[in-house]
Parts: C-alpha cells; sequence; structure tokens
C-alpha cells in the first residue's frame, strides 16, 4: 500500500526547513540539513518534497501571501495617510523579519522570470495602490503634504524597509553588529522609516 502523507510530519518539516533556510540560506542549505532539523531521515523527507526548491517555494509562498494580504488591507483601510504609513511600516518590517528569506529570494527570481513569477506569487493578493493614490492627491490639495508622487512615496516605503534586510551580511560585517544587535535596530526602524517618511512629504 502507498504510503499516506502525515500533516504533523509535513509542518514539523516545514518548520524544520525555515529554520534552515534563514540559518544558511537558499544556497547554502542541504537536504539532509533539513532531515537533522526535524528529526527524519532524507528518503522520507523526499517522499514529502523531492527537493528542496520545491519545498523552499512552499515555505515563500506561504510567508509572501501574509505579506501581501497584509500589505493590501492597509493599502485600501480608511485610516489617515500618516496612521497607514505607520502601519505599513511596522508591518512590512515585521513579517520580513519573520521571513528574511523573502526579499532575497523574490529579487533573485524576478530576474529569471519576472512575469510568470509575479503572476506566481501575487495570485489573487497583488496589490493596489489606487486608494492610496487617490488619499495622496486629496490630502495634497487640502495642503496637509507636498506635492509628492505616489509612485516615489510607494518606493520610499518599501525600500526603506526591505533595503537593510538584503544587505543584511554587509550592515553586519560593516558595523560589527551581532544578530540580536541587528535585530534590535531593525525593530527601531519600524518606528524611523515610517516617520522619515512623513517629515519628508509633511507641510
Amino acid at each position: 500500500m502507498p504510503r499516506t502523507k502525515n500533516t504533523s510530519t509535513e509542518e514539523k518539516i516545514l518548520a524544520a526547513a525555515k529554520t534552515i533556510f534563514i540559518e544558511k540560506g537558499m544556497d547554502g542549505a542541504r537536504m539532509q540539513d533539513i532531515a537533522d532539523n526535524a528529526g527524519i531521515n532524507k528518503a522520507l523527507l523526499h517522499y514529502y518534497f523531492k527537493s528542496k526548491e520545491k519545498l523552499f517555494e512552499v515555505i515563500f509562498k506561504e510567508g509572501a501571501e501574509k505579506l501581501f494580504s497584509k500589505i493590501n488591507s492597509i493599502l485600501n483601510s480608511d485610516l489617515p495617510l500618516f496612521e497607514k504609513i505607520r502601519l505599513f511600516s511596522n508591518e512590512y518590517a515585521e513579517i520580513i523579519s519573520q521571513n528574511p528569506y523573502l526579499p532575497l529570494f523574490v529579487l533573485n527570481e524576478m530576474n529569471k522570470q519576472p512575469h510568470s513569477f509575479l503572476e506566481n506569487i501575487f495570485g489573487k493578493n497583488q496589490p493596489t495602490f489606487e486608494n492610496l493614490v487617490k488619499q495622496i492627491d486629496k490630502e495634497i490639495k487640502k495642503g496637509t503634504i507636498k506635492q509628492v508622487s505616489p509612485v516615489n512615496l510607494v518606493i520610499n516605503m518599501i525600500s526603506l524597509s526591505i533595503f537593510p534586510f538584503v544587505a543584511k551580511p554587509v550592515f553586519q560585517r560593516i558595523m560589527n553588529l551581532d544578530p540580536l544587535q541587528f535585530s534590535t535596530i531593525m525593530d527601531q526602524r519600524k518606528t524611523m522609516n515610517a516617520e522619515f517618511i512623513i517629515a519628508s512629504i509633511k507641510k
């Protein structure tokens, strides 16, 4: 009889893989490392996931879905613009902190297959910026913010949140930061990023 897949075993594998990917990165991770961390043999791991790439894809999609659904919720909310920027900065950095492999994976895969990759990861959760653009135009007309390009504002919001995680090894090396120090600084940036952006557009 064919072996039946067990949900708890699959969850154990995914948790172990996430730990190994965070610790060693996609290229440095080995299936044997993941099997050892999950407390199973390599043959059983291959039964559930045939390759490291397939396993990573499952974990990535889970993190990406959380990120994009959360971002969509914030962008389309009725919150005031400045509160929206603060919440965006906090939630974006929080999810990336929990899934630090996301930014580099997205950048690598977008370079390989931009169109199919974006369709695959966004699915029904593709971020929509129409409401944000309208809100920005409204605030400009009210005189509460400077004349600002919505595109540049969104780029700033995303870049300030993502870049430190992409360049983490460089920052840790040149600034002599251990993982705890880096994590503490990233927590501080959740507020700093938002206030920096708000100050740049506020009249």
